[in-house]
């Protein structure tokens, strides 16, 4: 019974006052539309600063090994990596994982040097790291390792043996500086997946 008079109070309250409900749904339309519209505008304007984002080697060489990984990611969204994202904790070598327009998965893993060049160099040990997980645990088609510093020789041969992609501070400093995406600095990356479907310039 209870129940029944609470419906025919609602039913009588909403016929009173329909003009008020009419009044609160436009209302409500209009702010959907305002969020949807500065939602786009933050996203125009997002596009607009990757698109030109760079960074100098010194800018580089500044970061923590935390802002340097959230540098790689910003500049792998930057050519058109849209999922780019950072690595769990215990990413096992996969710092910055990220899908290119080819449909190809990234998994990168960062080296930073504070002292850049003058600091230690990437050995084997890292390279070893980035083959046992790279493939198997996080699924990439193209491993790549990312340093500001140095590579050693024994490093640089593995990862030719292993089909693992060196990105040296030499590779960095032209893809930072530049508008030329990571995968036309490096060589005998495997074919596309798909064909493109965002510009990579």
């Amino acid at each position: 019974m209870g129940t029944v008079i609470v419906v025919v109070a609602v039913g009588s309250w909403l016929s009173a006052h329909r003009w008020s409900l009419v009044a609160v749904g436009v209302l409500a339309v209009l702010a959907g539309c305002g969020w949807l519209y500065q939602r786009r505008r933050s996203e125009q304007r997002e596009a607009a600063r990757a698109k030109g984002l760079r960074y100098t080697m010194p800018q580089l060489d500044a970061l923590d090994h935390s802002r340097f990984g959230e540098a790689v990611r910003e500049l792998m969204r930057r050519d058109g990596c849209w999922d780019a994202r950072i690595g769990a904790d215990d990413a096992l070598g996969a710092d910055v994982k990220a899908t290119d327009p080819y449909g190809r998965r990234w998994v990168i893993q960062c080296e930073h040097r504070h002292n850049g060049l003058a600091g230690s160099a990437v050995g084997l040990s890292d390279l070893q790291v980035l083959d046992a997980t790279a493939r198997r645990v996080h699924g990439a088609d193209v491993a790549v390792i990312m340093t500001n510093g140095q590579v050693t020789a024994p490093a640089v041969a593995f990862a030719e043996q292993q089909r693992l992609h060196v990105a040296d501070r030499h590779t960095l400093d032209v893809w930072a500086s530049t508008s030329r995406p990571l995968w036309e600095l490096l060589e005998a990356l495997p074919p596309p997946r798909k064909p493109t479907t965002a510009p990579v310039d």
